[in-house]
């Protein structure tokens, strides 16, 4: 019983040293790939997030802009006379 406890707690401890160490290896993974990511987009000249968000808005506000015309062109249109 005692060998037993001694083996199992061996066990565990190997099976948590090679959680924490496969984590880190995860943890250490994504920094690269994300550390990779900013670089391409680095070198692409591509937009941050805020700023596509920002230009989102200023399209979405141009686009409501248009509508408006567009709707009071309609209501504006001269009636043929016959």
């Amino acid at each position: 019983m005692k060998n037993s406890k001694f083996v199992i707690d061996k066990l565990a401890k190997l099976f948590e040293q090679g959680l924490i160490s496969s984590k880190d290896i995860a943890n250490e993974l994504m920094t690269i790939l994300k550390l990779k990511r900013d670089e391409i987009v680095f070198k692409m000249k591509l937009t941050s997030k805020d700023e596509f968000e920002v230009l989102s808005k200023r399209v979405e506000n141009l686009e409501k802009k248009i509508d408006q015309i567009k709707k009071s062109k309609k209501k504006t249109k001269r009636v043929k006379r016959s």
